[in-house]
């Protein structure tokens, strides 16, 4: 009689250890293959799971244990892949089964339609050959037509060997043609017919964009799309072709950092700097610093780009263990934007009683930024006002009781929303948990009918340009106005053929558009990002700052007035504002790196949060008390290692859930590594899952936090 056939299985649950389940060759059409999807019988339930290892011995009794039931009709995920998992589980403290099993897509975890796949895969093929793309020539520039800048640096990439790890940083000024750049160095890459290359954009609406670029630059190679905006089935099969390497290019946000791509030769990470590249939920993985290990593990390179380099990265560079390419003059021999600070403490910068063009109603801008817009208007170029908060207005107010519109459920006010943002009527809503209330007709405590809004948001200011510039085309993007069929990529259509003379907006239209025709850009509220108990928020900011300044002036068409960027601050002598007036950027780095060493702050020390959420603060607090006492009477914390108190979090409640977190901070890395283990460890022994018994705890570790 031949040896049983074990094979172990991890599933998509908080759970170190896999278990062992039987295999039927005759069952299952084949031996079992590491990597392989399976289907399991769990506890009542049914699972997928994942093959992570296939012997003839288990330690239990053979007999008693259960046989895998399916599997998929799809090849097995290739080791590097399977590398890459194993490392995020263990650097990032997760589960392997709940660090691989959620990147799979829900097309693939459907065991009772895994017999109908095959039909819909070519289902699918039939009616991609019967479809004939159109001809796209939007932004494809040849190599040959490249400025003597653009030349040098590909160039440079061209040299570097395509066998051997390298991690470049192309560091260029906004409109200086990085996108150009790397596509062109690319096109030799995929010369191979059997190479696939990675590119990775930090948002879901920056990708229509690209997309079309990477088309004109590779009509004839096959290209898909991952991000969660798409569809579950063109997920599914996207994630299939990149699997199988039908795909050559894949495109896509963080998530696509994870995906199997059997022929990977080379990366690129645009806006490298962007913290949308750290996932906030799950596994809360860097899909940049993920990408730059997956590129170390298989020897090839790997490119961040940006304007604005993260701290981190620009001083690799600085070091030497990054290569660096610079681009220092603009595309097009366009020239960088004027920078205007307006100081709102100045009368001068202010209308006063007198001023004919004065608003009706209190304006939301100066007046030399609306003697500013006026002028772009009159030179026919189109003007970007950033609002960094949607919604009409952050709180609602009441006058006579000092009532303000705070959630239920969370410690945050709920943000005025007008008549058409979220449904039909005017509401509040909570950005924290999505709690959504009619408004109140009058003040629920004194019931004074006199309800007033504080601060403003995107549809206010909206609101205020309409009434200030009455022939003016107005369009405001932000999450609620891009919720619509085709959402952002319709409104930045119409930016782009010329429709809308004024935009109003959040960060959304700041970051990586190639607007032709802006010649103004204005920051209202810049000093709400400036000051914040996130020691990142300067670099934030000036990242910001620069993106948005980078979309004025890109087509060289600028008059007078154009290519100017308008800050309206209080605080115009921060070194933000002082390093942005010259276009420092690696002065603005060089000072903020000075700063950190001294403050002994990331990247000069690494830091790690626990934490913690609970029905009721205190029992969060106390864990989290205990925790620091536990680790500090175990051997591995020494020298170097920091642990501080256990604090409520910036908002402390969240859906009636109150939140608390936990510190270690230590100079060496390899040190948190080997304490945030042993503290996995111990916590796991003491949890169901990741929620501890008594006083029904969540905790989770969080490695390298983007903001404390």
């Amino acid at each position: 009689m031949p040896p049983p056939i074990v094979v172990q299985v991890i599933i998509d649950k908080p759970l170190a250890q896999g278990f062992d389940y039987l295999w039927d060759e005759n069952l299952l059409g084949g031996l079992p293959v590491v990597g392989s999807i399976v289907e399991v019988p769990f506890g009542r339930s049914m699972l997928v799971g994942m093959v992570i290892k296939v012997s003839a011995y288990s330690d239990y009794e053979i007999d008693k244990l259960k046989g895998v039931t399916k599997v998929p009709p799809l090849p097995p995920l290739d080791p590097a892949v399977l590398r890459l998992m194993n490392f995020a589980s263990q650097y990032y403290i997760h589960a392997l089964g709940e660090t691989i099993i959620p990147t799979i897509p829900q097309m693939w975890k459907k065991p009772d339609d895994w017999e109908k796949i095959p039909k819909k895969l070519a289902a699918d093929e039939e009616k991609k050959k019967k479809k004939t793309l159109p001809e796209i020539s939007e932004g494809f520039i040849d190599e040959h037509l490249l400025n003597d800048g653009q030349k040098l640096a590909l160039e440079k990439l061209r040299n570097f060997p395509a066998n051997e790890f390298k991690a470049i940083l192309l560091q260029g000024q906004t409109g200086s043609g990085k996108t150009a750049v790397f596509l062109n160095w690319l096109s030799g890459i995929l010369q191979d017919a059997s190479a696939q290359v990675l590119l990775l954009v930090p948002e879901i609406n920056l990708t229509p964009q690209l997309e079309r670029r990477v088309r004109a630059y590779f009509p004839d190679k096959k290209m898909v799309v991952l991000h969660s905006g798409v569809s579950e089935k063109v997920r599914g099969i996207a994630w299939y072709e990149a699997l199988t390497g039908k795909a050559q290019i894949i495109l896509g946000t963080r998530l696509a950092a994870l995906t199997p791509l059997p022929n990977l030769r080379a990366i690129v990470v645009d806006e490298e700097h962007d913290p949308s590249y750290k996932q906030q939920d799950g596994i809360r993985y860097s899909a940049r610093d993920l990408a730059v290990w997956r590129a170390h593990d298989l020897k090839i390179p790997i490119l961040l780009a940006s304007a604005t380099p993260s701290l981190e990265t620009w001083m690799a560079a600085q070091a030497g263990r990054y290569e660096y390419i610079r681009l220092d003059q603009r595309a097009q021999g366009a020239s960088l934007p004027s920078v205007r600070l307006v100081n709102t403490r100045d009368p001068q910068a202010q209308f006063s009683p007198g001023d004919a063009e004065k608003p009706k109603t209190k304006s939301l801008i100066t007046k030399t930024l609306a003697n500013a817009v006026s002028k772009n208007l009159e030179s026919k170029q189109q003007s970007l006002i950033l609002i960094n908060r949607r919604g009409y207005a952050p709180v609602l107010s009441c006058g006579a009781c000092s009532w303000l519109s705070k959630c239920e459920q969370c410690t945050s006010y709920m943000v005025l929303h007008k008549a058409g943002a979220l449904g039909r009527k005017s509401v509040l809503n909570c950005h924290h948990c999505g709690l959504v209330k009619a408004i109140p007709n009058h003040c629920p405590d004194c019931g004074n009918i006199d309800l007033s809004s504080l601060g403003q948001g995107t549809q206010k200011v909206e609101d205020s340009i309409e009434e200030m510039w009455p022939g003016a085309r107005v369009l405001r993007v932000d999450t609620d106005s891009s919720r619509k069929s085709r959402g952002a990529e319709e409104l930045f259509q119409q930016i782009h053929e010329g429709n809308i003379d004024i935009v109003v907006g959040t960060q959304m239209i700041a970051k990586g558009h190639d607007y032709q025709n802006i010649g103004l850009v204005a920051v209202l509220d810049a000093d709400s990002r400036l000051f914040s108990q996130d020691f990142r928020a300067a670099e934030r900011l000036f990242a910001q700052l620069v993106q948005v300044a980078g979309r004025a002036g890109r087509s060289n068409k600028s008059g007078e007035m154009g290519g100017a960027i308008y800050i309206e601050t209080q605080f115009p002598e921060a070194a933000v504002f002082q390093f942005l007036l010259r276009h420092d950027v690696d002065g603005f780095l060089a000072f903020t790196a000075n700063e950190r060493k001294e403050a002994g702050l990331p990247p000069f020390a690494y830091q790690a949060l626990i934490h913690a959420e609970a029905k009721n603060l205190d029992k969060a607090i106390q864990f989290l008390s205990g925790l620091k006492r536990y680790l500090k009477a175990q051997g591995p914390i020494s020298k170097g290692l920091r642990v501080y108190d256990p604090v409520p979090k910036a908002v402390m409640r969240v859906a009636g859930s109150e939140r608390a977190q936990l510190l270690v901070e230590s100079d060496d890395r390899k040190n948190l590594q080997e304490v945030l283990e042993v503290m996995d460890r111990y916590l796991r022994e003491n949890s169901q899952g990741r929620i501890i018994k008594e006083g029904r705890i969540r905790w989770l570790i969080e490695r390298d936090p983007i903001s404390i």
